[in-house]
């Protein structure tokens, strides 16, 4: 349980070289939640950061078997006279480990907990031939290479950053962290650490655009930026690109390792405005070389056309797939039904092969039978100009069984907006069906790795029911 540091890192090598299993643990979860992972995990030893003494406290206090603490960061030596060891002791008495422990490349490597937004957290298993092959297949995508300057933005805890934890190791690339998601140290490092690539939610960087202090940066050589999670906007993309960053969008889940596909401007785009490029940047692209194979299939598991217009389930097969959830038979039965993965993502393929997310299939909008995808109304919002970030949830009616419901973050700066004037900004760009026919204006709820939890606003929504009339 650790922020982006050279510790962290490291633990990616010296626990499976060891023979062990990684588990990493997202820093912003409650201690009942954190005592359940290492409980299910049947973790036996906890490398920390003192910054999380007060959640490791009161995690360890919840435990019946507690795991050793090893702690490190300033304050470890305090933290270790109440429960634990320090790192440094710890490595002090530990014998010098070799990597004869790797037996067979199917053997886990790691152990990643999905988020738990509709229930208990599953352990996603990851095995050593899946990290491998993702790894390598992320230093062609991303284009790594012996001189790259990996800043590290993305949480190493999520996905263990998404396999770049590995991939800039293996081009022999220079790893940078930086412990807090935060605008001016993001900028700083891109300025005077001469970055090549960083990977982050797009939530960070329409936080970074909306700095005061990043209308004026403008590097010197460009920067490859990695997203994934929405859609980009126009806006978003013309501001990067004005600064020398360059989008790729990605598409992934835990149980793939992260990233699967890939979509960024190619030869064959020319020049297109950014409107133009926003509209391909959409689409989720091509699987990379070494990523598992990708069909979208329809209710009866054939495999539907390449037309952009037929929408099916996004189902995954190959080596790069989780070896099931650790301890859950029935869930991994169910995920691999079919002998392929369901990811429970909505979409369409088109002619060149590229596929463009339309949905989540829990985020459908079912109005009076009409199919209504909650990020296309999202991409909408986040063209006016005062919008910082929006998310759109089914919300019950009386006549059409559910309508769109918005939620929305305003830029600290804009000038007031009301619900009448982005209802009219979308009535001059969607259909009247999918419109939104409530804006609430609110910080929207999101989690570690910027991951909008919709479950929330669900909550929210399901107790503002409109009348027929409305």
């Amino acid at each position: 349980m650790a922020p982006n540091s050279a510790e962290m890192l490291a633990a990616h090598y010296a626990v499976p070289m060891v023979g062990g299993v990684l588990n990493t643990l997202n820093v912003r979860l409650d201690a009942e939640t954190l005592a359940y992972i290492l409980e299910h995990s049947e973790s036996s030893v906890l490398i920390t950061h003192a910054n999380y003494r007060e959640a490791v406290t009161a995690t360890v206090r919840r435990l019946q078997a507690a795991p050793q603490v090893i702690w490190f960061g300033a304050g470890a030596a305090e933290a270790a006279g109440h429960t634990g060891i320090t790192l440094d002791d710890f490595l002090a008495g530990a014998p010098r480990a070799a990597a004869h422990s790797i037996q067979d490349e199917w053997q886990p490597i790691c152990l990643n907990y999905t988020s738990g937004t509709t229930g208990r957290p599953k352990g996603v298993v990851y095995h050593h031939r899946g990290a491998f092959l993702n790894a390598l297949g992320n230093v062609l995508t991303m284009g790594f290479r012996g001189d790259t300057r990996y800043l590290w933005v993305l949480p190493m805890f999520h996905c263990n950053g998404w396999t770049h934890t590995w991939a800039v190791t293996a081009a022999g690339g220079t790893h940078i962290c930086v412990e807090r998601t935060d605008p001016a140290a993001i900028m700083d490092a891109l300025v005077h650490q001469r970055v090549t690539h960083l990977c982050c939610a797009p939530v960070v960087l329409y936080m970074l655009i909306n700095d005061p202090v990043f209308a004026a940066l403008r590097l010197q050589a460009p920067v490859v930026v990695g997203t994934g999670g929405a859609s980009p906007s126009s806006k978003l993309i013309s501001a990067l690109e004005s600064a020398g960053l360059r989008l790729i969008h990605l598409y992934g889940l835990t149980e793939s390792y992260g990233p699967a596909t890939h979509c960024s401007p190619g030869p064959d785009w020319g020049e297109i405005s950014p409107r133009e490029k926003s509209v391909r940047l959409a689409r989720h692209g091509v699987p990379h070389v070494l990523a598992s194979d990708l069909k979208i299939v329809g209710r009866d598991g054939a495999e539907l056309p390449y037309d952009g217009e037929s929408v099916g389930e996004i189902v995954l097969h190959g080596n790069t797939l989780m070896a099931g959830y650790y301890r859950d038979g029935p869930a991994t039965e169910k995920a691999f039904e079919d002998s392929v993965f369901h990811t429970g993502d909505l979409a369409v393929r088109h002619e060149n092969g590229e596929i463009e997310i339309r949905d989540r299939a829990k985020d459908l909008i079912i109005s009076g039978g009409e199919n209504i995808a909650s990020v296309e109304i999202e991409h909408v919002l986040h063209e006016h100009p005062a919008v910082l970030l929006a998310a759109v949830v089914a919300m019950p009616h009386d006549k059409w069984g559910e309508v769109p419901c918005a939620f929305v973050e305003l830029r600290p700066e804009a000038a007031p907006t009301s619900e009448e004037e982005l209802i009219a900004h979308c009535r001059q760009r969607l259909a009247g069906f999918k419109r939104p026919k409530r804006i609430i204006f609110q910080s929207v709820p999101r989690t570690a790795t910027g991951k909008i939890q919709k479950f929330l606003l669900r909550k929210v929504a399901s107790e503002l029911t409109l009348g027929r009339g409305e």
